[in-house]
């Protein structure tokens, strides 16, 4: 600064001093409640709200543009990364772990300052906030980050889902169907897979896991399917798959270890019991009405049952049973849930045609369901059964009975059951008097999942004769039995095959893997478990 100027800058400073004096002391004298109201208005550290805003501006605009939404993964348990506490967790939008606390001496305030990230947000409450400086953002340019944590639904934005089909990309530019999108695989946990997709895919049970309220006050089970099928319905993933873990952990915690990540399970074993713990969950009680799992797949039917030394003698061994009336008999009205369709026995010798090529038996859904009309007299456990539908629900699962297993060995039955998508007559096994009574006594079924299992039985790996897999043809030629000495990669796996109601198309998921699929596709694998919905 040139000297010679610095006499009349100092003048310059002086005069516009004296006039701001000046006017300070011809403006009037605040009132008590001016007064007040202006320390109302100023913060602990003696900054005005102006002045606080204008920081808090500045603290925003270095900040926001270092969140990193492709590092951001919101599905596993949220835990603190450094002490596994669960309580008070923070996830930082730079790196996307997860740290506790974040006042002084916690780990999310220690990150901040030893790795420069400085923006956080809340997993229970949502709120984002600048550390070190503990300063609470407000931006809606993170509303899409919210949504990634906790997505929500209104009314409306559910009624569409089976009406309007809408593609969707996620921030690689990955296009995906909202509902249809992959699971990772924790070891062997396909068959969890598959089961989490097909109830994704009823309505009722997808409705009311989108829509339910209070959601931080139910059990942890239903948080935690109702937060994953949110997120597989969710519009704006920021990835087009999603890892389930958070749900299969608290799945292998409630059924103490029934079902694990580390071994293969029953796909139909796991749906029954997470029906039934649901049903709990939602308060739900004996009534046929009391939770949207018995609304939407509890039926009913007349069990007959009379010892087997009490009905009439058969003349050869191979004569269908006859009951006799005469003797004492036993009628009870049963719920059911799942209905169980019993499979041939698998031919000791298999049959092939004039070119040696092996015939897998084959039998009609149609056929299996005989055995709830009402007529068809079946052996169990040494008494004659009989089973007649009286009320069919508005889903029907159909559980196909394929394996059988010892303390030895597992097989698995190859027959193919033949049934058509559309329009299967399930009425038709009501009594007569109920198909002129009831409003849906007659009605159809559309198949929208099948649950299908391709390779061995779980819990078996290589077979023991040649080396080759068991594939359908080689379990129809020979009673092949499976030792656990083999690698576990040749076991088995589950795959689902869904109709999308938005599209009418079919897809194949398996674990990650969606895939289109023509309808006619779908036999081509073992059917296990299915889901019927009702034409109303």
């Amino acid at each position: 600064m040139n000297p010679l100027k610095r006499p009349a800058m100092e003048e310059e400073n002086e005069t516009l001093l004296s006039a701001k004096l000046q006017r300070m002391e011809d403006r009037p004298q605040p009132s008590a409640e001016d007064v007040r109201d202006t320390v109302s208005e100023e913060s602990d550290d003696g900054y005005d709200s102006g002045e606080l805003e204008a920081s808090a501006l500045e603290i925003e605009g270095l900040y926001l543009d270092t969140v990193n939404r492709a590092s951001l993964d919101f599905d596993f348990e949220q835990l603190c990364s450094v002490s596994l506490s669960n309580n008070n967790v923070y996830a930082c939008l730079v790196c996307g772990k997860y740290y506790q606390g974040r006042g002084k001496q916690t780990h999310a305030y220690f990150h901040s300052i030893n790795e420069g990230h400085h923006v956080f947000i809340n997993l229970r409450t949502l709120e984002v906030y600048v550390l070190p400086d503990n300063h609470k953002v407000d931006d809606k340019s993170l509303n899409d980050i919210k949504a990634a944590v906790r997505p929500t639904y209104s009314a409306e934005q559910v009624a569409r889902l089976d009406s309007v089909s809408e593609d969707a990309y996620d921030l690689s530019g990955k296009r995906y169907i909202p509902g249809l999108v992959g699971l990772n695989r924790i070891k062997c946990s396909d068959y969890m897979n598959v089961v989490i997709q097909a109830l994704a895919h009823v309505p009722p049970i997808r409705n009311a896991l989108l829509l339910l309220p209070d959601l931080e006050c139910k059990p942890p089970l239903v948080q935690r399917m109702a937060n994953l099928v949110r997120k597989m319905w969710h519009p704006k993933l920021f990835k087009s798959h999603i890892s389930p873990h958070e749900l299969q952990q608290e799945i292998v915690n409630r059924s103490k270890r029934r079902f694990k990540l580390d071994s293969s399970g029953d796909a139909f074993e796991l749906l029954t019991w997470l029906l039934n713990t649901l049903h709990m969950d939602l308060g739900g009680s004996r009534k046929s009405d009391s939770s949207v799992v018995y609304k939407a797949f509890r039926g009913e039917l007349n069990v007959t049952t009379q010892q087997l030394q009490d009905t009439r003698v058969r003349a050869r061994e191979d004569d269908p049973i006859e009951m006799d009336s005469a003797k004492p008999i036993v009628r009870s009205k049963v719920p059911f849930l799942t209905l169980s369709l019993e499979l041939p026995p698998r031919p000791l010798f298999a049959d092939g045609d004039d070119k040696g090529e092996v015939v897998i038996p084959q039998v009609a859904l149609v056929s299996l369901l005989q055995r709830f009309n009402g007529s068809t007299v079946i052996e169990w456990q040494g008494q004659a059964k009989q089973y007649q539908l009286l009320k069919l629900p508005q889903f029907i699962i159909c559980h196909i009975k394929r394996f059988t297993s010892t303390d030895l060995a597992a097989e698995k039955n190859p027959t193919v059951v033949n049934y058509a998508i559309h329009d299967v007559p399930f009425g038709s096994l009501l009594p007569k008097d109920a198909l002129a009574t009831r409003p849906h006594g007659a009605s159809t079924y559309n198949l929208i999942a099948n649950i299908c299992h391709d390779g061995r039985p779980a819990g078996n790996k290589a077979p023991t004769e040649l080396g080759k897999p068991a594939t359908a043809a080689l379990a129809a030629t020979t009673a092949v039995t499976y030792t656990s000495d083999e690698t576990t990669s040749a076991m088995g796996q589950y795959v689902v095959y869904l109709h999308h109601a938005s599209n009418d198309k079919w897809y194949m998921l398996r674990d990650l893997q969606v895939s289109p699929v023509m309808p006619q596709m779908i036999f081509l694998s073992d059917s296990y478990v299915q889901i019927w919905q009702r034409n109303d």
